[in-house]
């Protein structure tokens, strides 16, 4: 995972610089830095806009008395798109304008969700059930079955 995450941090500024480039060799310095400024100021607009709504879902989810962990994950994915969006770059921009679609977002949340517990827990999520020591997730016991009957006297 940190060997991605590495890669990542030194692939993404190099794409970005190649295609911030190219652009400007194609439409010209100016015209580059105010797309990529002007998309900076749409972003951070949207982000805040999609913020405000993802914080009263978590409010009303508090006041039904219900545990806010899909709004938890969506703000999480809500604050990644802000920063991607206020990243200076044409790559970086495009992922946090996807992540800023609600659908989109739903998508990434579930799969999100999926990789979390899965590390968390350190089995599929669906082997997982309630054990009775908090923290420690028991597992399904796959056995023979037993069929029986209670006979009263």
């Amino acid at each position: 995972m940190l060997r991605r995450f590495m890669v990542l941090l030194i692939a993404v500024p190099i794409v970005e610089m190649f295609l911030l480039l190219q652009v400007g060799h194609w439409i010209g310095p100016p015209a580059a830095i105010a797309i990529v400024l002007s998309s900076a100021l749409l972003g951070a607009w949207l982000t805040k806009h999609q913020g405000v709504k993802v914080i009263r879902r978590f409010q009303t989810a508090l006041d039904q008395g219900r545990l806010p962990a899909a709004e938890v994950l969506e703000g999480v994915l809500v604050l990644a798109a802000g920063i991607l969006l206020l990243t200076p770059g044409f790559l970086t921009d495009i992922a946090g304008y996807l992540l800023l679609i609600p659908p989109v977002r739903d998508w990434a949340a579930r799969r999100l969700r999926h990789y979390l517990l899965s590390r968390v827990h350190g089995a599929p999520v669906d082997d997982l059930r309630a054990s009775p020591v908090p923290g420690k997730p028991e597992r399904l016991k796959q056995g023979p079955v037993v069929d029986a009957e209670i006979i009263d006297d």
